[in-house]
């Protein structure tokens, strides 16, 4: 990166004053920013994080107890899973780099990068971003990608013979639905990370996390370390025990009762 974009970064960054009410919102948003500059993240991936902002303002910004329940049975399923694998995208890289290799490292689950706007060298600045963040191999770049999941006719479809095509539970964030529901067809567990819970991805995953992707990762790493000494029988009955529909209904209730209460306090 030339150091007049550094100037432009710190100077855009400085803009931004300490006491601004959005600051941390803001900072963020730059991150994509800057990263869109370099190519790891499209212009499309902008819009798909304005979206979810919308709907972490609905939510308050903060990790609810029925997200706080999924993490927990994400956490189980993770540690259960033969061959997890975490499912890479742009704005993912941007935003929360050391933190996914950190959740890999506690689950050994490889990164893979996949992408709906795909060109190889997209591909392997995203790979470099990881491996920065502490990543000593980085899945689905260039010809790793060269199996195909037949039920998509997306970019998405190229994926890693060593990663998505043998994976049992595939982890995954700011997704488009057509691939969670053709992973789920071929019988893979997916445990997706949305601020919707209306989309299809969340419709359809086995345990869907209705938060901000940002607060779930540390948190999820939080809970893979606090259960690995469980026994598989009680990562079971978590497990099983997590209703997805049900906790997305939890969801939209909690956002349904919170507009009420913000429009009678105004």
């Amino acid at each position: 990166m030339d150091s007049s974009h550094d100037i432009k970064v710190w100077s855009i960054r400085n803009l931004i004053p300490s006491t601004h009410p959005r600051k941390d919102t803001l900072l963020v948003r730059e991150k994509l920013v800057e990263q869109m500059e370099t190519g790891a993240v499209v212009p499309q991936g902008l819009i798909a994080h304005g979206r979810g902002e919308c709907f972490d303002y609905l939510l308050g910004e903060r990790t609810n107890a029925f997200a706080e329940r999924s993490i927990e049975a994400a956490a189980a399923l993770l540690l259960l899973s033969s061959y997890p694998v975490i499912s890479v995208n742009g704005n993912m890289a941007a935003l929360a780099p050391k933190e996914l290799v950190e959740l890999s490292k506690e689950v050994h689950a490889p990164l893979e990068v996949n992408l709906f706007y795909r060109n190889e060298e997209r591909e392997k600045k995203i790979g470099e971003i990881l491996r920065d963040a502490g990543a000593s191999e980085v899945l689905g770049v260039g010809i790793d990608a060269s199996e195909t999941i037949q039920e998509l006719f997306s970019e998405r479809r190229k994926v890693s013979s060593r990663g998505i095509y043998r994976a049992d539970t595939v982890f995954l964030a700011m997704e488009d639905g057509d691939r969670t529901e053709a992973l789920i067809k071929l019988g893979k567990k997916v445990i997706a990370v949305d601020l919707n819970p209306l989309s299809r991805t969340s419709m359809t995953a086995s345990i869907t996390i209705v938060d901000n992707f940002i607060r779930v990762v540390p948190k999820l790493t939080t809970r893979v370390k606090e259960m690995k000494n469980m026994s598989k029988d009680e990562l079971q009955r978590i497990f099983q025990s997590f209703n997805n529909k049900d906790n997305l209904k939890e969801s939209l209730k909690f956002i349904s009762e919170r507009m009420s209460q913000l429009a009678l306090s105004l």
